[in-house]
């Protein structure tokens, strides 16, 4: 029996799909709920998986074509029913033979003699290759995922409708690097997870947007939309680009589970397996430049959220301590926002909070 394999709904706002990899070509055989075919949407990739089990008989839709919701990329014939073929497309109705065009009157001799056309000028002489062709200068035309469009996109979007300006400073991470190192093996025996540098970012900035709530807002038409609950999306590079899924409720969750969703979704994005509805949605964004090896930058905010904290390496730095000139594991930090709903005098005070919460972090167990 011919088993229809359609493009499911992937999100409320998206209406058509990109086909990427067939993984299970035409006549290959695919157990039920196997992936079938890869498709890539504006916000993510996904997997079309066997709705029963048997072979593959057709493909309608090839690698880099567009198909919308719904629609039909290929047929599959279930193993234990008679062979059927798919729907064959109607043939399409050859015109009836235009009229043939009567002969041109005839013209005397003469009067062609007056009116023949001039004799054809000489060909133009084709341009000669070069002496010598470079193999080694080879160029490989190659179209933009989904995502990496919706990413242009997105940015561009940024610029355009917000005001962005940046705010900076510098973050002392030895109290934070003292507490991983000491509680580290405990912790990863209790939760299973290991203890990174996000989830002290991510509790921080919960606490400082409940001190600066215009960062966890939007503008939506004429208004300021005010949140009091906080999403917070963590910018990962996937297997197709980045991508920033998001810790819900994150004010509610523990340093192991958010150190656990963290994990989790940098594992399935390198997979690109992470759900569209886990990269919808967030209320404030963090972005990690540090562990690629950036040391600053001036992160973009992602609409219509209203701030973005940028992370970067650490290093060892002289700072002046006591009076003493000392080596300490410093890094700086980035906070772009959004000047129409955010004043400068709010952006520093956040990223000063930042500083604050990290460089003791005690106190953000104490909330204060």
């Amino acid at each position: 029996m011919a088993v229809a394999l359609t493009v499911p709904a992937v999100g409320e706002s998206i209406t058509e799909v990109e086909i990427g990899e067939w993984l299970k070509p035409e006549g290959a055989s695919a157990r039920q709920d196997e992936p079938i075919v890869v498709i890539e949407t504006e916000k993510a990739t996904l997997e079309i998986p066997a709705p029963v089990t048997g072979r593959v008989t057709q493909v309608l839709k090839k690698q880099g074509d567009h198909a919308a919701i719904g629609e039909v990329v290929g047929y599959m014939e279930q193993a234990d029913g008679a062979p059927q073929q798919p729907p064959q497309k109607p043939q399409e109705t050859t015109s009836p033979p235009k009229p043939e065009t009567p002969p041109a009157p005839s013209v005397p001799s003469t009067e062609k003699a007056a009116v023949a056309p001039p004799p054809p000028a000489p060909p133009r002489p084709s341009p000669q290759p070069p002496a010598q062709v470079d193999a080694s200068r080879i160029e490989r035309v190659v179209p933009m995922s989904a995502i990496r469009r919706r990413i242009g996109e997105r940015l561009v979007e940024a610029q355009q409708s917000a005001a962005l300006l940046t705010t900076f400073n510098e973050i002392e991470m030895s109290a934070v690097t003292e507490l991983r190192t000491r509680h580290q093996e405990a912790f990863q025996k209790k939760y299973n997870a290991k203890l990174g540098l996000m989830s002290f970012f991510v509790k921080a900035s919960v606490e400082a947007l409940k001190k600066i709530p215009e960062i966890n807002a939007e503008i939506r038409d004429e208004s300021i939309v005010y949140r009091d609950y906080y999403d917070i999306g963590i910018a990962i590079g996937g297997g197709k680009g980045l991508v920033v899924p998001v810790i819900r409720n994150a004010e509610r969750l523990s340093f192991a589970e958010i150190e656990k969703q963290i994990a989790d979704f940098a594992e399935r994005a390198r997979d690109n397996r992470l759900k569209v509805e886990e990269l919808q949605g967030g209320t404030f964004t963090i972005s990690n430049g540090g562990i690629y090896g950036s040391l600053l930058s001036t992160p973009i905010v992602n609409p219509p959220q209203s701030g973005v904290l940028g992370l970067h390496a650490i290093q060892d730095r002289p700072v002046v301590r006591a009076g003493e000139i000392v080596a300490r594991p410093m890094m700086y930090v980035a906070l772009t926002y959004d000047h129409r709903i955010v004043d400068g005098r709010e952006a520093v005070t956040f990223l000063k909070h930042i500083k604050e919460l990290i460089e003791d972090p005690a106190r953000i167990l104490l909330e204060v």
